[in-house]
């Protein structure tokens, strides 16, 4: 006899050949996740600042999603070509647009509103898709010649 119950909506998310990290992440985690993405991101061929900076941004992306998305989110590294590429999404309700129209830098003395601003500088590239469901930010960073990591064989 067939069963009653409809199954449950599936989300379809592209696969990477080569992810790195995929995990979902709440407040508990940050620190071992920014701490996993050092590895990883170190292990994939970025070193000295071009590392630090690439850390930082994803703390700030994944601290964002924390406090401002739901208190809960979900990360995927993985490298793409001459890039290590970084994925960020969460559940709440959206960046405004003008949030993320200003490019500026926030004050000094400004006790919030550093992540956006930061990742986007300490990154290569940075993506936004927001909207009442939820965000996503993809940022990346340029692995130099020689930085690029080794792809994984068959088998």
């Amino acid at each position: 006899m067939p069963n009653a119950e409809s199954p449950a909506p599936r989300t379809v998310v592209p696969i990477e050949p080569f992810v790195l990290i995929a995990e979902a992440f709440d407040e508990g985690r940050v620190t071992e996740l920014r701490h996993s993405v050092a590895s990883c991101a170190s292990a994939a061929g970025l070193r000295g600042q071009a590392l630090d900076d690439f850390v930082l941004a994803v703390n700030e992306l994944i601290t964002n999603a924390v406090r401002h998305g739901g208190g809960q989110g979900w990360l995927r590294l993985w490298p793409s070509g001459a890039h290590l590429v970084c994925e960020v999404a969460d559940h709440g309700h959206g960046i405004s647009e003008h949030r993320l129209d200003d490019r500026s830098r926030p004050a000094p003395d400004t006790a919030g509103g550093w992540g956006l601003w930061l990742a986007r500088e300490l990154s290569d590239t940075m993506e936004v898709v927001t909207g009442e469901s939820g965000t996503v930010v993809r940022i990346s960073a340029r692995l130099t010649a020689g930085q690029q990591p080794a792809q994984p064989g068959p088998g």
